[in-house]
């Protein structure tokens, strides 16, 4: 009986020591868990403001503000001039922007126009659209800073400091476009070389409901 019991133990030993080594190889050849931050981790605040600065935090409200938010809020007007739904008009003088609606409703926005020197009237289409576009200032344009002492980049990519905005309207052939500003403090004022300005909250707004064709009026 002693050597039938001490047999069955030495079985359930080596049983045990077997399971151990075998829970240890299968810990040591497991792929590590790969961590998912959360949508609601810190590292995943990441907004358009924080990518278009190269991923360096944007600390400042006055500096978020500066870039997007528009000082003259937007509305919904009465507007009963007879033209056809979709078409903008543009009013020097009022320095407004109408998006006409249809149903004697139109959505008035504040912007920025040619000033003195700078100011012109016609009709265009839009010709496309471009988000976070690039500027490439005219020539004539540097030339004019270089007289004040202001170097123009050639070129400059679309983000936070680029006097374009986050959008962009092409008027038909011309240099002109609808766009938005890094400048908020223009709007409601004639300060542009002959573009129309707007907040990039407005012109965003706005650029999701133009299409390429649209009728653009320019009067005074």
């Amino acid at each position: 009986m002693n050597k039938l019991a001490l047999a069955l133990i030495a079985g359930l030993l080596s049983t045990c020591i077997l399971s151990i080594a075998g829970a240890a190889s299968a810990a040591d050849n497991a792929i590590d868990p790969i961590e998912v931050a959360s949508l609601s981790s810190s590292t995943q605040k990441v907004g358009w403001l924080q990518v278009l600065s190269g991923g360096k935090p944007m600390k400042s409200e006055k500096k978020i503000a500066a870039v997007s938010r528009a000082p003259i809020a937007r509305e919904l007007v009465a507007f009963t001039e007879d033209v056809a739904p979709g078409t903008i008009i543009i009013d020097n003088s009022e320095r407004r922007l109408y998006h006409v609606l249809g149903s004697g409703l139109a959505m008035k926005y504040a912007v920025s126009v040619g000033r003195e020197g700078f100011v012109w009237t016609g009709t265009e289409k839009v010709t496309r659209k471009t988000e976070w576009p690039t500027w490439t200032p005219p020539e004539d344009m540097r030339a004019r800073e270089a007289k004040k002492g202001k170097i123009l980049p050639v070129s400059m990519k679309g983000g936070l400091d680029n006097p374009l905005g986050s959008r962009a309207i092409y008027l038909g052939s011309t240099v002109y476009r609808i766009h938005g500003t890094n400048q908020p403090s223009s709007l409601g004022k004639a300060q542009s070389s002959g573009c129309i300005r707007m907040a990039n909250e407005d012109v965003e707004h706005l650029y999701a409901q133009v299409t390429a064709g649209t009728t653009v009026i320019v009067r005074n």
